[in-house]
């Protein structure tokens, strides 16, 4: 490549909880640039999340953090042509990758949720996601399961 690879933007951290990883989460959710809705959403959510898990003893945002690690895949399988034959290849996947996997599966099965808003859509996929249940959960144990699988070629790993 003659171009070097272009800089990381820095993502600064919400205003309400001081998380990067909350900014992020947030960019995704967004749709057509509305970021301060997206922001609602998210905030709105982690009140509901807040009112349903107040027994438990954690801040809605320790429930989410655990959530996102309950549905971050650890490998992922990538399709590899070998002679003629395809091959289904288990690899790691890198931190950010890992990031950006599970932030999105988040979002994508909570907006296939039925409810009335998106906040309570959200709220609802997070405790799932909390108590190692829902869609996004199940998407990360298939993935891993198709890894699992695979193992076999896992020296094709280019």
């Amino acid at each position: 490549m003659r171009k070097s690879k272009p800089k990381k933007r820095a993502i600064l951290a919400d205003p309400k909880y001081g998380e990067r990883i909350v900014t992020r989460f947030v960019n995704d959710l967004m749709v057509d640039g509305k970021k301060s809705i997206a922001f609602k959403i998210f905030y709105s959510a982690m009140d509901l999340v807040e009112a349903k898990t107040k027994d438990s003893g954690k801040t809605p945002v320790e429930v989410w953090k655990t959530a996102m690690e309950n549905i971050t895949p650890d490998v992922e399988v990538k399709s590899r042509r070998v002679g003629g034959a395809t091959f289904q290849v288990p690899t790691e996947i890198r931190p950010d990758r890992k990031e950006s996997i599970g932030i999105k599966n988040l979002i994508q099965f909570a907006r296939q949720r039925s409810g009335h808003s998106m906040a309570e859509k959200l709220a609802a996929e997070i405790i799932a996601a909390y108590n190692k249940e829902g869609g996004a959960y199940k998407k990360k144990e298939d993935t891993h399961r198709m890894a699992e699988a695979n193992k076999a070629f896992a020296f094709f790993r280019f």
